[in-house]
């Protein structure tokens, strides 16, 4: 605990604000406390920490931000000795101030614990048992293994993790690849905008893909096929997901993308006219298939009627049936065996 200090101004200049050695932010929403700053001034002094060449911020990392950018050259400081208090208890002072102040998003979360951990040595039992909670987080390896993995990855990749709200499910899959594939799907999913489902298949198709393959994921990424359902203008960030999704699936299970090329040549095959079509479920699941057709008269119903009659005479037409069947029986049993349901 921090005994009370006498308040007094210390130049911005005589602060060293490279140091982030108590530091807990990762984008710092500073507008409101800017206003604030601005409208009634500081409410509440900064702490720092006396050094041989200057001092040293412990609490107040965005108000002498924010002071630094009034170009404002003093500010309302609490100081502590350079001995008088470990690091570990200081940066336990930064964190229970910042608790009280505000709250964290999840990559300053991940940045704490990290310093808990690694740069203060505290007991991994410790911070799972006393600090986890303290962010309203379960006491849980796992969840702290999550964090942790998190707080070591590129700036890019956790900027993404909080404009979109990405699962810890989802976070833990990034950390499982490496860091030159991770730069080159954050790309991607940037650019594409996805859900936490879609985001989810993704991750899972691509690790399932390289892995059978024996390459990384970039270069999976950088295949022209993706490329090329990205590069049409006009297409919503949806369409283009959609588009990347089968793609994938297509890498990933290319006896169903063969199966789509036969069932085509089949359907041509029937001599339909144009006003009727032949649909199976998407990648073959579910069951049976569906015919769909749109007419005006009555003599146009009673033609296409006389089509469809004479269907189930048709080889092409009784193979696609059969194939239909085999292919759904092969996906229960590969879904069964597989981490990723091409259902979802």
């Amino acid at each position: 605990m921090v005994e009370m200090k006498v308040i007094q101004k210390i130049p911005l200049q005589q602060i060293n604000l490279s140091d982030d050695t108590f530091s807990i932010n990762y984008l710092p929403n500073l507008k409101r406390l800017r206003s604030s700053i601005e409208e009634i001034g500081l409410i509440q002094p900064v702490l720092l920490r006396k050094k041989p060449n200057g001092y040293q911020i412990v609490c107040g990392f965005r108000r002498i931000s924010i002071f630094h950018e009034l170009r404002i050259p003093e500010i309302e400081s609490m100081v502590v000795g350079e001995k008088e208090m470990d690091e570990s208890k200081l940066f336990l002072v930064s964190l229970h101030e910042n608790l009280t102040t505000r709250g964290f998003n999840a990559v300053e979360i991940a940045i704490a614990l990290e310093k808990l951990v690694h740069s203060f040595q505290i007991e991994r039992t410790v911070v799972v048992n006393t600090f986890l909670p303290l962010f309203s987080l379960e006491p849980n390896e796992k969840i702290l293994n999550t964090y942790l993995s998190l707080a070591q990855m590129e700036d890019e990749v956790k900027t993404y993790v909080l404009k979109e709200g990405v699962s810890r499910s989802n976070i833990r899959r990034f950390s499982a690849i490496k860091p030159e594939d991770r730069m080159a799907l954050i790309k991607l999913v940037s650019f594409l905008k996805l859900g936490e489902n879609r985001l989810r298949e993704l991750l899972t198709l691509l690790e399932e893909i390289s892995q059978r393959d024996g390459c990384g994921v970039r270069d999976v990424v950088h295949r022209p096929e993706i490329e090329s359902v990205l590069s049409p203008k006009g297409l919503t960030p949806s369409q283009r997901a959609e588009r990347v999704k089968k793609v994938l699936i297509d890498f990933r299970y290319p006896r169903i993308r063969q199966k789509e090329e036969q069932f085509e040549q089949k359907r041509r095959g029937l001599g339909l006219p144009s006003e009727v079509s032949i649909y199976h479920p998407p990648y073959f699941e579910g069951k049976g298939l569906k015919i769909e057709f749109q007419f005006e008269t009555t003599e146009e119903y009673r033609s296409i009627l006389s089509s469809l009659s004479q269907l189930g005479d048709k080889t092409e037409f009784r193979e696609m049936l059969e194939d239909k069947h085999q292919i759904t029986n092969t996906n229960n049993q590969t879904n069964s065996n597989s981490q990723y349901p091409i259902t979802k």
